[in-house]
């Protein structure tokens, strides 16, 4: 059981790259093709495949290894969770080179490995909480849901019967015995297994739970097979301070995907049936924050992901020590979008892994954030539902000192001041970035107003959504275009329909601004695999780091995966249901139109 540092003075895999523009890191086309072609699983990490995932795990230790002293959680085989990395990361304190052959560890890995074993259980699909960033001393964590009775009843029952370690074996027979299970006590059971788990949430001084669920519970097939924190009904979580922060599953993306990529103007459809599960912040937690909170159910997914990520960066910013668990159903979708978006903003402004150049810090969070924590990427391509792509795609939508870890902490230490712009704000904006905080574009704003829930929780239920005004430029219709997930917002000045290019890849220009200007997305031929052109105004550093982790990425997927696309039709819709049949029946593959 290994609790020692992992040695990150062994060299990392492959030597050079080749050097072409933009520097790719060593092995990430590697990485993607491996990704691509199967899930992650520990217990197949043999043979040759076996022998790439191992060069992917040697690599992030040294990635790691940088600029921490760390100890393992070992997962050998899949022992613990069969999703997870074999080689769990438990980051210690950042550490300098002279530091690093002086390691000694600061925690009790035996204690943390047999806490893990026994908290599992109370996790959907036993991926329990787990820490993946240090900042500030703090963890920010990422886990499944909690386990619901029909889910935590069929694993203990399964483990009673066939135990042995295998992949669904959850508990030992210790933790879940036969007398738990004949007894069918849910309160014993629950209590027993969801304590474990707060057992390890206190031992990672966790404090905030931010939860992704747009539902209360997971129900399939009349069973409720999750459960959450926020409707445990023993109210156990109690001492915890829980965030309801409802944001679309996997499945919505493939509304991202149909739409040619563009995240503008694609707004989620709140009022579907299994949607339950309202926003819910503690006002504390919002009193910074310049944001509507009660408008959540109109933004479009780019200012959804943008106000949802500077909440998280606010909250591990602040002066309170306590870490932050962020997690969905599974914790493969949502949850490592969000883990690897805190990941390189946090990176960018210099605040962690400090000595890794763009290509590293990509490739680290690829492998170790999305690969390594058992993403589907195999499937989630065959069904449209590129959320994957989408992360680092949107990742020129955060490059404005508004997310900057480094400008909350520099306004901290400035004296109060009457709310407004501040001189400083002023002299950074240019002047396309002087509108509403909230704009989708230039002819469309939202109006920043004082939440009436400050003082208290806020708790929204589904509310209809209607026309900003007549004043606005903008229309709202509720569009059904590919599947109910989505409403589409309408430009009605836009006279032509946005036409695929038929001369390959055209010239795409990332947006300078993180919220006002949209406008390039409208462009005709533009590509969302076009590497962002260099341009002669001076960025800044938070915008240049970020701007070379997209164009590393999108060069090497546009290399190995590629954007999947049905041919355009000139029947419209009707003709994208016949793709989408044809597709189906398996007579065009979905891989033939690669671009």
């Amino acid at each position: 059981m290994a609790g020692a540092r992992a040695a990150a003075a062994a060299s990392a895999g492959p030597s050079a790259s080749s050097g072409n523009p933009p520097p790719q890191e060593p092995g990430l086309g590697e990485l993607l093709e491996e990704f691509s072609r199967t899930q992650y699983r520990a217990k197949d990490c043999s043979g040759t495949g076996g022998s790439k995932v191992e060069r992917i795990e040697k690599r992030c230790l040294e990635l790691f290894g940088r600029d921490y002293c760390y100890s393992v959680i070992q997962n050998v085989n899949g022992d613990i969770c069969g999703h997870y990395p074999q080689h769990i990361v438990f980051l210690e304190y950042e550490s300098s080179e002279k530091e690093k052959d002086t390691f000694q560890s600061t925690v009790q890995v035996s204690k943390l490995q047999d806490l893990v074993n026994r908290s599992k259980t109370a996790r959907c699909r036993g991926r329990f909480v787990c820490p993946v960033i240090l900042f500030k001393g703090k963890h920010i964590c990422r886990s499944a849901t909690l386990a619901g009775w029909g889910e935590l009843y069929g694993r203990t029952g399964y483990n009673y019967i066939f135990s042995g370690g295998a992949d669904d074996a959850w508990a030992d027979s210790e933790d879940i015995t036969e007398e738990d299970c004949a007894l069918r006590s849910d309160t014993h059971l629950f209590d027993k297994v969801r304590g474990y788990d707060i057992k390890l949430l206190r031992y990672l001084s966790v404090k905030y739970i931010c939860d992704l669920m747009v539902e209360n519970k997971k129900v399939k097939f009349g069973m409720n097979v999750t459960s959450s924190e926020k409707v445990d009904k023993a109210q156990r979580y109690a001492d915890f301070t829980l965030l309801s922060i409802p944001y679309p599953g996997c499945e919505f993306f493939k509304e991202y995907k149909d739409r040619d990529y563009m995240a503008e103007g694609l707004i989620f459809n709140w009022k579907q049936d299994y949607v339950d599960a309202p926003l819910s912040i503690p006002g504390f937690l919002t009193s910074s924050l310049n944001i509507d909170w009660s408008q959540y159910q109109s933004w479009d997914l780019v200012q959804q992901t943008q106000n949802y990520l500077k909440l998280l960066l606010s909250i591990i910013n602040s002066d309170d020590d306590s870490g932050l668990l962020v997690h969905c159903i599974s914790g493969w979708d949502r949850t490592p979008l969000f883990i690897s978006l805190l990941r390189l903003s946090l990176w960018a402004d210099g605040l962690i892994h400090t000595s890794l150049k763009p290509a590293e810090i990509l490739y680290l969070t690829v492998a170790y954030d999305w690969f390594l924590f058992g993403h589907m990427l195999v499937d989630r391509l065959s069904k449209g539902e590129e959320i994957f792509f989408f992360c680092f795609n949107f990742l020129k939508h955060i490059i404005s000192e508004e997310f900057s870890a480094l400008k909350t902490q520099r306004r901290k230490s400035l004296p109060a001041r009457d709310a407004g712009f501040t001189l400083e704000d002023i002299c950074m904006l240019r002047r396309k970035d002087r509108g509403s905080t909230t704009s989708l574009g230039s002819d469309f704003s939202l109006v920043m107003e004082s939440s009436p829930g400050a003082a208290g929780s806020f708790t929204y239920e589904a509310v209809e959504l209607l026309p900003a005004g007549a004043q606005t430029q903008a229309s709202w219709r509720k569009s059904h275009s590919s599947s109910p997930q989505s409403v589409l917002w309408n430009r009605p000045q836009l006279s032509e329909d946005r036409l695929p290019s038929h001369q390959g890849l055209g010239e795409a220009k990332s947006s300078s601004s993180s919220s006002s200007n949209h406008s390039d997305f409208f462009r005709m031929g533009s590509s969302p695999l076009e590497v962002p052109k260099p341009r002669l105004a001076a960025l800044s550093e938070r915008e240049t780091r970020l701007q070379e982790v997209r164009s590393a990425f999108l060069a090497a997927y546009s290399s190995t995966v590629g954007l999947r696309a049905a041919a355009p039709s000139p029947s419209g819709a009707i003709g994208g249901l016949l793709e989408q049949f044809v597709r189906g029946v398996g007579l065009r593959s979905t891989s033939s139109n690669t671009l």
